[in-house]
């Protein structure tokens, strides 16, 4: 199962990068009428996010790598409107993303079954309590912004 796991980690993220790895940087910032994002905002919340469920509520936040501003800009709540600080080029963020996989797998591979300090629970009710869940999550967290860049795409033709 742990191999499926991470094999699937990597597959969605690969779908990810490959949607925009052609894009470029105009693109990549068009906000469509009727959207508050665009792709690259949707590209560092992926990475945000995975960051956070990978490491945030393990007992390894020290392995957290989150670049200078990502929060700002990337956080719940944010949107490229109210930018005040640069944001990365479209191919750091590409950068970032290809990295972040294989780090989650080295660093938390044979510790997917262990419980977390503090579980988590969802606005739904979902609560998280291991790192396996966390991972779980985040590949549905990614595939609804997959499925946004899709159609940010499109609308940005």
């Amino acid at each position: 199962m742990r191999e499926f796991l991470f094999n699937q980690l990597k597959v969605i993220r690969s779908n990810t990068i490959n949607a925009v790895k052609e894009l470029n940087e105009s693109q990549s910032d068009s906000v469509p009428v009727g959207f508050n994002n665009n792709i690259r905002w949707n590209l560092g919340h992926i990475y945000l996010v995975q960051e956070h469920f990978a490491f945030g509520f393990t007992q390894e936040q020290k392995q957290m790598i989150v670049p200078d501003g990502f929060k700002d800009l990337f956080w719940l709540g944010t949107k490229p409107s109210e930018w005040k600080v640069h944001p990365p080029t479209l191919p750091e963020l590409i950068q970032v993303l290809q990295d972040q996989t294989n780090r989650i797998e080295e660093k938390l591979n044979n510790r997917l079954e262990e419980t977390v300090a503090k579980p988590f629970t969802m606005p739904s009710g979902l609560t998280l309590k291991t790192i396996g869940e966390f991972l779980t999550f985040s590949m549905y967290h990614e595939g609804r912004h997959f499925e946004i860049i899709k159609m940010l795409n499109r609308f940005s033709e």
